[in-house]
């Protein structure tokens, strides 16, 4: 990978997504630089449905955005990082589809009535980002691709959580219906049982998914355990104060991060 297109990359990975950054410095050069590469890709694609443009105009990009995974990269720094990350690793091309259609769900706004239409969309947002990480990683195991799929699940359950209510101020809902008709519309007087459930089915989908790690060499297994560790700290924290999620939007320290990656090398050492 071109020197340029590294830092580029690494550069957009370790401020636009933090908490993968500090799990994807536990890799060697080669696999950390690709998993940098396709996060920065991952940015471009949420960049594009999070941006003030109209959805007509930002489905147009996200289908430029899939032919472009198919065209010579040019200077485009970001791809010339996708396209060297390929040439390394057997990257399923499938997988970055599947985000860039998930985005375009969140463009046409599409809701969900129950729990398994939203697994639908985390898996094409989140688990399709395990899967191209496996890639990277490395693995015999055929079963690896699907426990990292879950694993995405889980993540994004989390993302949801936190972003309740900066979601719900651009007029987005992910919660299933089948939910929120039980416990009622997010607000003060709801949001404690409504997290409870939602956090316990989320570490579900983290206990499955993490049965990854054992199928992996142990830099790679630290670096799972330490960016799903960082997500089930928050978890953690959520839970703990849900009303919290309903001011701000809940963050751990740098500190805390960095105790959780010292953690995850012990945990892989075992």
């Amino acid at each position: 990978m071109s020197e340029q297109a590294r830092r580029y990359c690494a550069q957009i990975t370790r401020h636009q997504a933090a908490n993968f950054y500090y799990g994807m410095r536990l890799l060697p050069a080669r696999k950390r630089e690709a998993l940098f590469a396709v996060y920065a890709f991952a940015r471009r694609i949420d960049d594009i449905g999070d941006g003030p443009l109209p959805p007509g105009r930002k489905l147009e990009l996200l289908g430029e955005a899939a032919q472009s995974l198919s065209q010579p990269p040019g200077d485009d720094l970001v791809l010339v990082g996708v396209r060297e990350a390929e040439s390394r690793f057997p990257l399923p091309r499938q997988s970055f589809l599947d985000l860039i259609q998930g985005v375009r769900m969140d463009v046409e706004g599409v809701g969900y009535e129950r729990f398994d239409e939203l697994v639908v969309y985390c898996r094409r947002v989140a688990g399709s980002i395990g899967r191209l990480c496996v890639a990277v990683y490395g693995s015999d195991d055929e079963r690896a691709g699907g426990l990292a799929d879950d694993l995405g699940v889980a993540l994004q359950l989390t993302n949801i959580l936190r972003d309740i209510r900066e979601d719900a101020e651009h007029g987005r809902t992910y919660l299933p219906a089948e939910d929120l008709g039980r416990f009622g519309t997010p607000s003060p007087q709801t949001i404690g049982p409504l997290v409870a459930f939602e956090a316990a089915r989320a570490r579900e989908w983290y206990a499955r998914g993490l049965e990854l790690t054992a199928l992996l060499d142990r830099r790679s297994a630290a670096c799972v355990l330490a960016m799903s560790g960082i997500y089930r700290r928050l978890l953690d924290r959520i839970e703990a104060d849900p009303q919290a999620i309903l001011q701000t939007r809940v963050a751990l320290s740098g500190a805390t991060k960095l105790a959780v990656v010292g953690r995850s090398l012990l945990g892989a050492a075992r």
